[in-house]
Protein backbone atom coordinates (compact mmCIF):
# COMPACT_ATOMS: atom_id res chain seq x y z
CA UNK A 1 0.00 0.00 0.00
CA UNK A 2 1.14 3.60 -1.19
CA UNK A 3 -1.38 5.83 0.12
CA UNK A 4 -3.25 6.33 3.37
CA UNK A 5 -7.02 6.52 3.32
CA UNK A 6 -8.51 9.40 4.47
CA UNK A 7 -10.20 9.92 7.70
CA UNK A 8 -13.48 8.08 8.48
CA UNK A 9 -12.66 4.84 7.02
CA UNK A 10 -15.29 2.44 6.95
CA UNK A 11 -14.26 -0.52 8.97
CA UNK A 12 -12.97 -2.95 5.39
CA UNK A 13 -10.89 -0.86 4.71
CA UNK A 14 -9.38 -0.75 7.96
CA UNK A 15 -9.37 -4.43 7.70
CA UNK A 16 -7.27 -3.95 4.44
CA UNK A 17 -4.61 -2.01 6.38
CA UNK A 18 -4.43 -4.35 9.35
CA UNK A 19 -3.89 -7.49 7.04
CA UNK A 20 -1.03 -5.98 5.49
CA UNK A 21 0.79 -5.12 8.75
CA UNK A 22 0.24 -9.38 9.33
CA UNK A 23 1.43 -10.13 5.86
CA UNK A 24 4.67 -7.93 6.83
CA UNK A 25 4.26 -10.54 9.65
CA UNK A 26 3.69 -7.78 12.11
CA UNK A 27 1.61 -8.47 15.12
CA UNK A 28 -1.61 -6.83 15.33
CA UNK A 29 -4.01 -5.50 18.49
CA UNK A 30 -7.16 -3.90 17.81
CA UNK A 31 -7.48 -0.41 19.23
CA UNK A 32 -10.35 1.93 20.15
CA UNK A 33 -11.65 3.23 17.11
CA UNK A 34 -10.24 7.17 16.91
CA UNK A 35 -8.20 6.53 19.79
CA UNK A 36 -4.62 4.91 20.74
CA UNK A 37 -5.89 2.69 22.98
CA UNK A 38 -6.16 -0.61 22.89
CA UNK A 39 -10.32 -2.30 22.61
CA UNK A 40 -10.82 -4.72 25.85
CA UNK A 41 -10.83 -4.38 29.51
CA UNK A 42 -8.36 -3.12 31.41
CA UNK A 43 -6.19 -5.48 33.61
CA UNK A 44 -8.16 -3.91 37.10
CA UNK A 45 -11.21 -4.93 35.06
CA UNK A 46 -10.37 -8.74 34.09
CA UNK A 47 -12.98 -10.91 34.86
CA UNK A 48 -10.62 -13.73 34.41
CA UNK A 49 -12.68 -15.50 32.09
CA UNK A 50 -12.66 -16.61 28.43
CA UNK A 51 -9.30 -15.37 26.94
CA UNK A 52 -8.53 -14.07 30.40
CA UNK A 53 -9.06 -17.30 32.16
CA UNK A 54 -5.37 -18.00 33.29
CA UNK A 55 -5.00 -14.56 33.86
CA UNK A 56 -5.27 -11.30 32.29
CA UNK A 57 -3.96 -11.14 28.38
CA UNK A 58 -2.12 -7.70 27.86
CA UNK A 59 -2.55 -6.19 24.18
CA UNK A 60 1.18 -7.74 23.80
CA UNK A 61 -0.44 -11.14 24.40
CA UNK A 62 -2.80 -10.38 22.10
CA UNK A 63 -1.40 -9.28 19.22
CA UNK A 64 -1.80 -11.91 15.98
CA UNK A 65 -1.09 -12.25 12.40
CA UNK A 66 -3.94 -14.61 12.35
CA UNK A 67 -6.16 -13.73 9.17
CA UNK A 68 -9.33 -14.82 10.35
CA UNK A 69 -8.83 -13.64 13.65
CA UNK A 70 -7.98 -10.05 12.40
CA UNK A 71 -10.60 -10.63 9.62
CA UNK A 72 -13.56 -11.96 12.13
CA UNK A 73 -12.33 -8.32 14.29
CA UNK A 74 -12.41 -6.00 11.65
CA UNK A 75 -15.48 -7.15 10.08
CA UNK A 76 -17.70 -6.77 13.41
CA UNK A 77 -16.06 -2.95 14.11
CA UNK A 78 -14.21 -0.51 12.84
CA UNK A 79 -11.00 -0.70 15.08
CA UNK A 80 -7.70 1.71 14.84
CA UNK A 81 -4.88 -0.86 14.11
CA UNK A 82 -2.16 -1.45 16.74
CA UNK A 83 0.94 -3.18 16.22
CA UNK A 84 3.17 -4.68 19.02
CA UNK A 85 6.55 -4.31 18.41
CA UNK A 86 8.13 -6.44 20.24
CA UNK A 87 6.65 -9.59 18.66
CA UNK A 88 6.92 -8.05 15.70
CA UNK A 89 10.84 -7.82 15.31
CA UNK A 90 10.55 -4.02 15.53
CA UNK A 91 11.95 -0.92 16.96
CA UNK A 92 10.44 1.98 16.57
CA UNK A 93 11.76 5.49 17.16
CA UNK A 94 9.57 7.80 18.37
CA UNK A 95 10.16 11.91 17.27
CA UNK A 96 7.99 14.04 19.21
CA UNK A 97 6.60 17.52 18.04
CA UNK A 98 6.96 20.37 21.12
CA UNK A 99 4.07 20.74 23.38
CA UNK A 100 2.17 24.11 23.76
CA UNK A 101 3.69 25.26 26.64
CA UNK A 102 7.31 24.68 25.82
CA UNK A 103 9.25 27.40 24.97
CA UNK A 104 9.90 28.26 20.78
CA UNK A 105 13.25 27.55 19.47
CA UNK A 106 13.13 24.01 21.76
CA UNK A 107 14.27 21.50 19.75
CA UNK A 108 11.67 18.77 18.73
CA UNK A 109 12.46 15.10 18.38
CA UNK A 110 13.18 15.39 15.02
CA UNK A 111 15.90 17.82 15.41
CA UNK A 112 17.32 16.21 18.87
CA UNK A 113 17.58 13.01 16.47
CA UNK A 114 19.38 14.66 13.28
CA UNK A 115 21.90 16.34 16.01
CA UNK A 116 22.38 12.41 17.10
CA UNK A 117 22.67 11.27 13.66
CA UNK A 118 25.49 14.08 13.13
CA UNK A 119 27.11 13.03 16.24
CA UNK A 120 27.33 9.59 14.89
CA UNK A 121 28.89 11.06 11.39
CA UNK A 122 25.49 9.16 9.96
CA UNK A 123 22.93 10.58 8.20
CA UNK A 124 19.57 9.58 9.05
CA UNK A 125 18.81 6.17 7.97
CA UNK A 126 15.93 5.83 4.92
CA UNK A 127 13.15 3.37 6.20
CA UNK A 128 9.54 2.68 6.83
CA UNK A 129 8.23 5.97 8.21
CA UNK A 130 4.76 6.91 9.29
CA UNK A 131 3.51 10.79 10.48
CA UNK A 132 1.06 11.10 12.83
CA UNK A 133 -0.90 13.28 13.62
CA UNK A 134 0.52 16.28 15.71
CA UNK A 135 3.22 15.98 12.82
CA UNK A 136 5.60 13.78 14.59
CA UNK A 137 7.47 10.75 13.00
CA UNK A 138 7.73 7.08 13.50
CA UNK A 139 10.52 5.24 11.67
CA UNK A 140 10.61 1.88 12.28
CA UNK A 141 13.54 -0.94 12.16
CA UNK A 142 14.14 -4.24 12.49
CA UNK A 143 15.70 -5.64 15.79
CA UNK A 144 19.21 -7.64 15.86
CA UNK A 145 18.79 -10.91 15.80
CA UNK A 146 18.79 -12.63 19.63
CA UNK A 147 18.00 -9.41 20.81
CA UNK A 148 15.01 -7.91 22.87
CA UNK A 149 15.31 -3.94 22.94
CA UNK A 150 12.60 -2.43 24.96
CA UNK A 151 10.75 0.55 25.29
CA UNK A 152 12.30 3.77 26.53
CA UNK A 153 11.28 6.98 27.02
CA UNK A 154 13.75 9.84 26.60
CA UNK A 155 16.42 7.62 26.85
CA UNK A 156 18.10 8.85 23.54
CA UNK A 157 17.58 12.26 23.94
CA UNK A 158 14.00 14.59 24.97
CA UNK A 159 11.20 14.47 22.47
CA UNK A 160 12.79 10.70 21.98
CA UNK A 161 11.04 7.40 22.64
CA UNK A 162 11.05 3.83 21.41
CA UNK A 163 8.62 1.24 21.14
CA UNK A 164 9.85 -2.28 21.53
CA UNK A 165 9.32 -5.53 23.71
CA UNK A 166 6.29 -3.79 26.25
CA UNK A 167 5.09 -1.50 23.38
CA UNK A 168 3.19 -0.46 20.56
CA UNK A 169 2.51 1.76 17.32
CA UNK A 170 -0.58 3.01 15.97
CA UNK A 171 -0.24 1.93 12.41
CA UNK A 172 -1.01 3.64 8.98
CA UNK A 173 -4.77 4.61 8.11
CA UNK A 174 -5.61 4.53 12.24
CA UNK A 175 -7.51 8.33 13.16
CA UNK A 176 -7.84 10.30 16.02
CA UNK A 177 -9.75 13.47 16.31
CA UNK A 178 -6.29 15.36 16.01
CA UNK A 179 -5.60 13.41 12.09
CA UNK A 180 -4.74 10.33 10.42
CA UNK A 181 -1.81 8.55 11.01
CA UNK A 182 -0.17 8.52 7.45
CA UNK A 183 2.03 6.50 5.33
CA UNK A 184 5.58 8.55 4.07
CA UNK A 185 7.85 6.12 2.85
CA UNK A 186 6.70 2.33 2.40
CA UNK A 187 9.78 0.35 1.83
CA UNK A 188 10.82 -2.36 4.12
CA UNK A 189 12.13 -1.03 7.56
CA UNK A 190 15.63 -0.68 7.85
CA UNK A 191 18.04 -2.74 10.08
CA UNK A 192 18.62 -1.40 13.27
CA UNK A 193 22.22 0.90 12.67
CA UNK A 194 24.83 -0.43 15.30
CA UNK A 195 25.25 3.07 16.51
CA UNK A 196 21.64 3.79 17.43
CA UNK A 197 21.66 -0.05 19.16
CA UNK A 198 24.68 1.35 21.18
CA UNK A 199 23.35 4.42 21.79
CA UNK A 200 19.87 2.64 23.68
CA UNK A 201 21.89 -0.17 25.47
CA UNK A 202 25.35 1.19 26.74
CA UNK A 203 25.31 2.25 30.40
CA UNK A 204 25.51 6.02 30.57
CA UNK A 205 28.48 7.39 32.33
CA UNK A 206 29.33 10.11 34.27
CA UNK A 207 30.12 13.12 32.28
CA UNK A 208 33.93 14.69 32.55
CA UNK A 209 34.29 18.29 31.93
CA UNK A 210 37.17 20.77 32.70
CA UNK A 211 36.74 22.79 35.53
CA UNK A 212 37.89 26.62 34.84
CA UNK A 213 40.88 27.68 36.89
CA UNK A 214 38.65 31.01 38.24
CA UNK A 215 35.81 28.14 39.33
CA UNK A 216 38.37 26.06 41.01
CA UNK A 217 40.28 29.32 43.21
CA UNK A 218 36.67 31.39 43.59
CA UNK A 219 34.97 31.69 47.01
CA UNK A 220 32.38 32.86 48.30
CA UNK A 221 28.44 32.50 47.36
CA UNK A 222 28.63 33.29 44.33
CA UNK A 223 31.55 31.05 43.78
CA UNK A 224 29.49 28.12 45.63
CA UNK A 225 26.24 28.54 43.12
CA UNK A 226 28.80 28.65 40.12
CA UNK A 227 29.78 25.50 40.87
CA UNK A 228 26.51 23.93 42.04
CA UNK A 229 24.85 25.10 39.07
CA UNK A 230 27.00 23.73 36.67
CA UNK A 231 27.62 20.29 38.86
CA UNK A 232 23.53 19.98 37.99
CA UNK A 233 24.11 20.77 34.07
CA UNK A 234 26.97 18.59 33.68
CA UNK A 235 24.89 15.31 35.35
CA UNK A 236 21.79 16.06 33.71
CA UNK A 237 20.10 13.31 31.92
CA UNK A 238 18.98 13.63 28.36
CA UNK A 239 15.28 14.40 28.88
CA UNK A 240 15.89 17.29 31.45
CA UNK A 241 19.09 18.72 30.16
CA UNK A 242 17.97 21.45 28.58
CA UNK A 243 15.93 22.49 30.86
CA UNK A 244 18.48 22.37 33.91
CA UNK A 245 20.64 24.29 31.67
CA UNK A 246 18.16 27.05 31.21
CA UNK A 247 17.29 26.92 35.03
CA UNK A 248 21.19 27.55 35.75
CA UNK A 249 21.47 30.46 33.72
CA UNK A 250 18.81 32.30 34.78
CA UNK A 251 19.69 31.36 38.39
CA UNK A 252 23.20 32.89 37.59
CA UNK A 253 21.87 35.56 35.62
CA UNK A 254 20.82 37.18 38.80
CA UNK A 255 24.42 36.95 40.38
CA UNK A 256 26.05 38.38 36.90
CA UNK A 257 23.48 41.51 37.43
CA UNK A 258 23.95 42.28 40.79
CA UNK A 259 27.75 41.80 40.20
CA UNK A 260 28.62 39.09 41.81
CA UNK A 261 29.83 37.21 38.46
CA UNK A 262 31.00 37.79 35.64
CA UNK A 263 29.02 37.14 32.66
CA UNK A 264 31.73 35.48 30.33
CA UNK A 265 33.19 33.20 33.34
CA UNK A 266 29.51 31.97 33.91
CA UNK A 267 28.87 31.76 29.89
CA UNK A 268 32.57 29.57 29.65
CA UNK A 269 31.59 27.36 32.97
CA UNK A 270 28.10 26.49 31.38
CA UNK A 271 29.18 25.53 28.29
CA UNK A 272 31.90 23.77 29.36
CA UNK A 273 29.40 21.83 31.48
CA UNK A 274 27.06 21.42 29.15
CA UNK A 275 29.81 19.73 26.27
CA UNK A 276 31.14 17.07 28.60
CA UNK A 277 27.37 15.23 28.26
CA UNK A 278 26.05 16.61 25.13
CA UNK A 279 23.70 15.34 22.44
CA UNK A 280 23.23 18.88 20.71
CA UNK A 281 25.31 20.84 19.04
CA UNK A 282 27.13 23.23 21.25
CA UNK A 283 25.76 26.25 19.53
CA UNK A 284 22.33 24.60 20.50
CA UNK A 285 24.04 24.98 24.00
CA UNK A 286 25.29 28.14 23.46
CA UNK A 287 22.29 29.78 22.53
CA UNK A 288 20.24 28.50 25.87
CA UNK A 289 22.48 29.94 27.69
CA UNK A 290 22.69 33.53 26.12
CA UNK A 291 18.99 33.46 26.47
CA UNK A 292 18.48 32.38 30.20
CA UNK A 293 20.84 35.25 30.65
CA UNK A 294 19.69 37.73 28.76
CA UNK A 295 16.44 37.02 30.64
CA UNK A 296 17.40 37.10 34.14
CA UNK A 297 19.49 40.36 33.40
CA UNK A 298 16.35 42.16 32.30
CA UNK A 299 14.44 40.38 35.02
CA UNK A 300 16.80 42.03 37.66
CA UNK A 301 18.11 45.51 36.69
CA UNK A 302 17.55 46.68 40.07
CA UNK A 303 20.33 44.35 41.62
CA UNK A 304 22.17 45.18 38.29
CA UNK A 305 22.35 48.57 39.69
CA UNK A 306 23.79 48.07 43.04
Amino acid sequence: MNQTPAAGLPKLELLAWALDAARRDWHVIPLRFQDKRPAGHAEKHCPRTGRCTDGHRKPEQRATTDVDLLTTAWTQQPYNIGIATGPSGLLVVDLDTLKPEEQEGTPDGAANFLALCERAGQNIPPTYQVRTPSGGQHLYFTQPPGVRLHSTAGRLAHHIDTRGWGGYVVAPASTTPQGAYTLVDDRPPAPLPEWLHKALTDRPERPHYAIAHFMKSANGYAAAALRAETANVAHAADGVRNATLLRAARALGRLVASGGLDRGQVEEALSRAAAGNATQPQRYYDDVITRGLDWSIAHNPQRRAA
